[in-house]
């Protein structure tokens, strides 16, 4: 059966290859009887028709080159305006970008309609394949609907440090379809609108302070009260922790929890959100420090194993 397919397949192919063919010969052979009978009009008419034809051409190219050099004008001039404003660099990438194509888009039907060809039917051909591709890239739509909803509702801006979709980094700019995440590796990370809008965010730069904290294990046995004064003390030690501010917190320290291997207690601490994790770093540093120094040691991981005498039963 499939066998039978194929082979009916190549005969249609063979034949419309022949109709094609024979159509070119009797065009051909117009043109020849033609140029037989009368050669100087159909040479002139040849002749005006490639002078048309190439007129056409470089009217459409100079056409495209005067409107990309405008487009580029434009993203200039809104650049600018940006600038004056000062607009947030998310919405002002966003705006440029969706700006350039739909000119783009424009040009180049103005383009294509200076060589001729009926913009109307481009027009419906272009709805068509827009609908199609539309449902073949509904992530892409969906992409640039969250990228929209991220410009109305500002979760973040560029410059702010978020972490989301498993990712943490500081915005570098908003698109069309996607935000741009450069890490502390100098990685860029390119997480697009729509999952980025529809997940979690956490924005570290949203607030100008922010709070740090640390869970410290210690052996049973150790003084609570001393515990809760080293901890004090490291982080009062510390110039960027804030004290004294209105409205901030002191520094903390409470007993957090008993484990099975140690006592836990957990440290707070207030810090401009730029200096977050300069202190976060140091004060853990000098927990390890100090503590030891100030006869509090840290647990291991054991076991008590109590034995029966089984003689006595």
């Amino acid at each position: 059966m499939l066998k039978l397919l194929t082979t009916t397949l190549d005969e249609a192919a063979v034949e419309q290859a022949q109709a094609h063919a024979d159509s070119v010969k009797t065009a051909i052979a117009n043109f020849s009887q033609e140029l037989v009978k009368d050669p100087n009009t159909v040479l002139t008419n040849l002749l005006e028709t490639a002078i048309g034809f190439g007129l056409k051409v470089l009217a459409a190219i100079l056409i495209y080159l005067v409107g990309a050099w405008l487009i580029k004008k434009v993203k200039r001039l809104l650049d600018s305006m940006f600038i004056k404003r000062g607009t947030e660099k998310t919405l002002a990438t966003f705006v440029k970008s969706f700006v350039s194509i739909t000119l783009t888009i424009f040009l180049v039907i103005i383009t294509v309609s200076t060589l001729g060809i009926n913009t109307t039917s481009l027009a419906a051909l272009l709805a068509a394949g827009g609908m199609a591709i539309g449902m073949a890239l509904s992530g892409t739509m969906q992409n640039f609907a969250g990228g929209i909803l991220i410009l109305v509702f500002k979760p973040f801006k560029a410059g702010d440090y978020i972490k989301a979709q498993g990712y943490e980094g500081t915005v570098l700019e908003v698109n069309i379809a996607s935000t741009k995440l450069k890490c502390y590796d100098n990685s860029i990370i390119v997480v697009p609108n729509g999952a980025l809008f529809n997940g979690n965010i956490d924005n570290f730069s949203e607030k100008p302070q922010h709070r740090c904290k640390w869970e410290v294990d210690v052996a049973y046995g150790t003084d609570a009260d001393r515990t809760r004064e080293v901890l004090l003390g490291i982080v009062e030690a510390n110039p960027d922790v804030l004290r004294g501010v209105e409205g901030i917190p002191e520094p903390t320290v409470y007993l957090n929890d008993l484990k099975s291997s140690s006592v836990q207690f957990v440290l707070y601490a207030w810090v401009n959100t730029e200096d977050y994790w300069k202190v976060l770093y140091a004060v853990r540093e000098e927990i390890y420090r100090k503590l030891p120094e100030n006869g509090i040691q840290f647990p291991f991981p054991q076991m008590d194993i109590h034995l029966d005498d089984l003689r006595k039963s």
